[in-house]
């Protein structure tokens, strides 16, 4: 059975306008693909494992051609875990706030685990090459204010699309939630995004 995951960046559970936004997607999907089953990563509850010393001792040894050992190998190994989950899906979803400008910090810290050498991309005379591919990924996103296509201040989408992008996604679809903080109501505009995610999954 093709499987969709739902990685959640946000701590607000439903009250998180982009994970609403994305439930929104998903149903509507799974109406149209019953044959998808699913599964979440809730990035506030995970319990990711540390990319501390030996887990980098780890990727400067692979990146130098060898192989981890000791503390070392266990800590690659768990990092392993994380990426095999993630390659295990047919289709990727992603639900983020942005803070600060950019992601939160626990999915910056997914995404740390996730790009490794060997794994998710590799280097080679013509350069670096993406090793997740033929798969779709979706980016809901909300933010306080609205950006214009390549505003400096937007590292939210710029960063997810080109992450994805470096690991080998071809097909990235992004829904976005803007001008939240505007201090008027934010249900049109919430509404307004559900009926973009809607359309994008029956399109898909």
């Amino acid at each position: 059975m093709p499987k969709i995951l739902h990685i959640k960046a946000s701590p607000r559970g439903m009250l998180s306008d982009s994970t609403k936004v994305a439930e929104a997607f998903l149903r509507a999907f799974l109406k149209g693909h019953p044959n998808f089953g699913t599964e979440e990563l809730d990035l506030f509850r995970e319990e990711l494992p540390p990319f501390e010393a030996p887990a980098a001792a780890a990727k400067y040894a692979v990146l130098g051609g060898g192989e981890p050992t000791g503390p070392d190998a266990r800590a690659w190994k768990a990092v392993i875990e994380v990426i095999d989950r993630f390659k295990s899906a047919d289709m990727v979803i992603v639900s983020s706030p942005m803070w600060n400008f950019g992601i939160p910090y626990r999915l910056k810290h997914y995404v740390d685990l996730l790009v490794q050498p060997g794994l998710t991309f590799v280097y080679g005379p013509e350069g670096y090459k993406g090793l997740v591919t033929a798969r779709p990924a979706v980016l809901v996103l909300s933010r306080g204010g609205a950006y214009v296509p390549g505003d400096a201040m937007d590292f939210q989408r710029r960063y997810l699309e080109t992450i994805l992008g470096f690991i080998g996604f071809t097909d990235i679809r992004t829904v976005l939630i803007e001008a939240t903080l505007g201090g008027g109501d934010t249900k049109p505009i919430v509404e307004k995004a559900i009926a973009e995610a809607r359309e994008l999954a029956g399109k898909m």
